[in-house]
């Protein structure tokens, strides 16, 4: 039976509002950008902004899903904007950002799902930063793996699409989305370029218990996965799915060090880890293994 309880230790952080965070904001606002930062109420946005660090949403603000844990808006968006890649390279090159990550709403109304938004947006950050490797978050599109190569040919650092949680709870909180398909996605991925490392991303505390958690992660093995995070799930609102438990800092390692075992090049496993939290961290140090 889920509960709601007060946040443990481990899951406090300071009020954002830095000297750094307020510029970044207002950088970000200006060039009217939306950051996942914002939209998701992630609880990193202090740390991260601070360190010049940001996860830029594309295609709106308003996602054609419902997903359960999510705190984007859902609903019918409106339009396409042709601009946004230029904008957001723009920005990126302005910040002088050596890692961007690029996530988007779900926008199943457009007939590529957005990957020509999200192709373009790598490819005018690289014209106009070279040096910055960009690391995108892409939805399922629906199975449709042109689109997905239309995306990877545009080069990105790293191919990350979250599986979210664990094949039984999945459909209950991803009514929209499928389990098999966000693996098929992961797997064609590796196939059609087999040098971009693949990412996803699990949350914990949506009722899952930790064998689930461990057969889940040896399906992204199984399908070639590179990089894995694991953090806490926080209840966004009352609306949103009840969260289940916390997990303690222990175990969080324990499934670290599991990952480790089953062969992930890097594992980022905590409390407070999201998608994109310390990105660039990661993608080094699996640099590194490669490189070695």
């Amino acid at each position: 039976m889920a509960v709601e309880r007060r946040l443990p230790p481990w899951l406090k952080v300071k009020m954002p509002g830095g000297p750094v965070y307020l510029e970044v904001r207002e950088r970000l606002r200006s060039a009217e950008l939306h950051t996942v930062c914002e939209e998701a109420h992630c609880p990193n946005i202090g740390e991260c902004w601070e360190r010049r660090s940001a996860t830029f949403m594309i295609l709106g603000e308003i996602c054609t899903r419902a997903c359960r844990y999510c705190a984007v808006t859902s609903g019918r968006p409106t339009g396409l904007d042709m601009e946004e890649p230029e904008r957001l390279a723009r920005t990126v090159e302005q910040m002088a950002l050596r890692y961007c990550v690029i996530t988007s709403v779900d926008r199943d109304d457009l007939p590529d799902g957005g990957a020509f938004i999200f192709a373009e947006s790598i490819r005018k950050i690289g014209e106009r930063l070279p040096s910055c490797h960009v690391e995108v978050l892409i939805p399922d599109f629906q199975g449709h793996w042109r689109d997905l190569r239309h995306v990877l040919e545009a080069k990105p650092a790293v191919l990350n699409h979250n599986i979210e949680t664990v094949r039984r709870v999945f459909h209950s909180v991803r009514p929209k989305g499928d389990y098999d398909l966000s693996l098929e996605l992961l797997r064609q991925s590796k196939e059609l370029a087999p040098d971009i490392p693949t990412k996803s991303g699990m949350m914990v505390g949506l009722g899952e218990t930790k064998d689930e958690v461990l057969e889940t992660m040896a399906d992204l093995r199984a399908v070639g996965c590179d990089l894995l995070t694991i953090g806490q799930y926080l209840r966004p609102s009352p609306k949103h799915v009840a969260m289940d438990r916390f997990y303690h800092p222990d175990e969080f390692f324990e499934l670290r060090e599991a990952g480790e075992r089953m062969g992930f090049r890097h594992v980022a496993s905590g409390a407070l880890v999201r998608s994109s939290y310390h990105a660039d961290e990661q993608h080094e140090a699996a640099t590194a293994i490669i490189s070695a």
